[in-house]
């Protein structure tokens, strides 16, 4: 692919974080294009001034990552690179990763997707950037999906026509379902790609990302059909957020006994914190309490894209920061 490689960036008030993101890609791409979302911040001319090529996007139709991406790839359709970097604004490429996946897309034609390891930048900063941290670590290999940060394959993006733009969440998953269908494969490496500024400092940032990902399940199971995509995460927070309290609460109107409903999410969280190989370690009672209670806005993202899909209302970005 030599020189025939470029990068699309995606940012919205990223600040220092898209100044780091684009320094970090000097030298391993022919070119960059940044897609703006509405900054105020000063994030396009800080773009400018790094040599990207800014594509501002109309604020009069909805902002969504997918958009954003789509509009980048765009701009290079004049002269096509063999395949396009995917970077979100918040994130740090790594040295060597440019390399290390531009070779195995060149190895390997039916690959239509190369990621790798994505790391929280500072996990110590807050219990939420820690399972962030924890929820990049997938085991290396052929895969279903990817992230938003990926080499994609030039072609491959032209045969699906690229992200949904409609999309608000989950965008990556539907465009890899439609590329495996069309015979091409996902690949995750075991090397490292990007430093991730998640920047959760609070409970409610948490929960506005754990109800976008409850919105992206139910999304995608709609679109697609629960076996294929989004369905055993829409079924888990229906039943954890919504069934099992709903009996909960009803039952005790009836009988004193439906109050051990109550020891269902305790239970839940002391079968998944004795999993191996950490069995009971502090960091495996985190993400046992904070896997169980996202159920909570999960369900609540997907009720409300199934009754916005009823009324026929579109929604917006559910933004965290």
């Amino acid at each position: 692919m030599g020189d025939s490689l470029a990068a699309v960036v995606i940012g919205r008030n990223e600040g220092a974080r898209l100044v780091r993101c684009l320094s970090s890609l000097a030298g391993g791409v022919a070119r960059i294009v940044y897609v703006d979302s509405g900054s105020t911040d000063g994030s396009v001319e800080a773009a400018r001034g790094l040599g990207a090529l800014v594509v501002p996007l109309d604020p009069a139709l909805p902002f969504t990552a997918a958009r954003a991406r789509n509009a980048g790839w765009a701009a290079l359709e004049t002269d096509p690179p063999d395949a396009v970097l995917f970077v979100d604004g918040d994130c740090e490429v790594q040295p060597g990763w440019i390399a290390t996946a531009q070779a195995f897309l060149t190895a390997h034609p039916k690959v239509a997707v190369v990621c790798g390891r994505r790391r929280e930048r500072f996990p110590e900063a807050s219990v939420y950037n820690r399972l962030c941290d924890r929820e990049w670590n997938r085991p290396a290999g052929e895969t279903a999906s990817c992230g938003g940060d990926a080499l994609i394959r030039w072609a491959a993006l032209t045969a699906v026509g690229g992200y949904d733009p409609a999309l608000i969440a989950g965008e990556e998953p539907d465009m890899c379902l439609r590329l495996r269908d069309q015979g091409w494969t996902i690949w995750r490496l075991a090397a490292e790609m990007t430093l991730h500024d998640a920047a959760i400092t609070r409970l409610s940032q948490w929960a506005k990302r754990c109800r976008r990902t409850g919105h992206a399940y139910a999304e995608g199971a709609f679109r697609h059909g629960g076996a294929r995509l989004g369905g055993p995460g829409q079924r888990r927070a229906l039943i954890w957020g919504v069934i099992l309290p709903l009996l909960a609460l009803s039952g005790t109107v009836f009988t004193p006994w439906a109050t051990l409903l109550f020891l269902a999410w305790p239970l839940q969280i002391l079968r998944l914190a004795a999993r191996p190989p950490q069995r009971f370690a502090r960091e495996t009672w985190e993400e046992a309490f904070f896997l169980t209670l996202a159920k909570f806005p999960e369900a609540r993202g997907v009720v409300e894209f199934h009754l916005r899909r009823l009324l026929g209302r579109s929604r917006g970005l559910i933004e965290y920061k």
